[in-house]
């Protein structure tokens, strides 16, 4: 992949940020992923490249624009995957919370894996700790293997999991081992990122979220150094034969990272939407300008941009033809 394409696919995440802000706080989830979605969509028809989405907002029948299959980019350029997710946090921006993220992955065409819309199992860890976890180990033996390789006690070991009702068993272990918890109401790619980033004080992230996502977490921990373990969660009959249609001839089978993301180079972007632990979210300025946090990075040179942008929202294009005011 050319370099070039690190700077063109953050245009795609800031304006899917810029267009979902609006819906802050206002309770419609389903009109703050549409507007994220249709702005995604209008900056990647505009990149040089071939690129079919791999993971997006659903299949055909079921998402009317960034659908699994569909074409998207100018149509000139090199062939790739494209997976999306235009609004990482949905009820976070409904409800005002923090850590909503607008979020892109791009690789040569073949390497980034077709994740079913079902549950996966996951455990990601920063760099110091590649190769030394396994998801089959017990949670106690996870944690005690962890502690000795930070050198940390246990009572100093950190560990983010998404609040949720199927995860209480895991949490009433946690706190009988002892370690530090932080509970997510949502936001499971920045979830699953935070170990890899020092500022965010994660030491690991363990638990269940969507297979989709994971591929995107898989993606950034690439590119940081970091690693995702997985396994498909198929819930039904109808889920395990539908993993089996898709190529996973055993749907329970670990996946590393090379399962989800390849082994050659992967881009991928993100741009806060509301406030959180590593972005910030949008902030509207005075003159109708807003500022966006971004991250974008590459796997095969493994740099990190931060990129804070001022953008004078009347100049941009895709408002202008869809007649969207952001500023009232």
């Amino acid at each position: 992949m050319e370099r070039e394409l690190a700077l063109e696919i953050v245009r795609i995440t800031e304006l899917a940020a810029l267009a979902s802000a609006p819906w802050m706080g206002r309770g419609n989830k389903e009109g703050a992923d549409q507007a994220a979605t249709s702005a995604m969509r209008y900056v990647l028809n505009s990149v040089s490249m071939k690129g079919t989405v791999v993971i997006g907002e659903g299949e055909m029948d079921e998402a009317p624009m960034l659908y699994i299959g569909e074409s998207v980019g100018s149509g000139t350029g090199p062939e790739l995957d494209v997976a999306v997710d235009p609004l990482d946090g949905t009820e976070i921006v409904a409800k005002g919370l923090n850590n909503a993220l607008a979020v892109i992955a791009v690789a040569d065409k073949g390497n980034l894996l077709h994740a079913p819309d079902m549950y996966m199992e996951k455990l990601a860890v920063g760099p110091e700790l590649v190769g030394v976890l396994s998801i089959d180990d017990p949670l106690k033996d996870m944690i005690y293997k962890a502690a000795k390789a930070l050198n940390k006690r246990i009572s100093d070991l950190s560990v983010t999991i998404l609040d949720r009702e199927r995860h209480k068993h895991l949490i009433l272990q946690l706190r009988q081992i002892g370690v530090r918890i932080k509970l997510l109401t949502e936001g499971d790619v920045a979830g699953a990122i935070a170990p890899s980033l020092p500022e965010a004080g994660v030491d690991m992230y363990i638990g269940s979220g969507g297979a989709p996502e994971g591929v995107l977490a898989a993606a950034a921990l690439r590119c940081l150094g970091g690693e995702i373990q997985g396994r498909l969660m198929s819930a039904t009959h109808e889920e395990y034969n539908r993993c089996k249609k898709m190529g996973f001839e055993r749907p329970c089978q670990v996946l590393t990272m090379d399962d989800m993301v390849g082994t050659d180079d992967v881009i991928f972007a993100a741009t806060g939407v509301t406030e959180g632990d590593f972005l910030s979210g949008v902030r509207y300025l005075s003159g109708q300008r807003a500022e966006t946090d971004s991250i974008v990075m590459r796997a095969k040179t493994r740099t990190v941009r931060n990129i804070k942008s001022i953008h004078y929202l009347p100049n941009k294009a895709f408002f202008k033809e869809k007649e969207i005011s952001l500023v009232e």
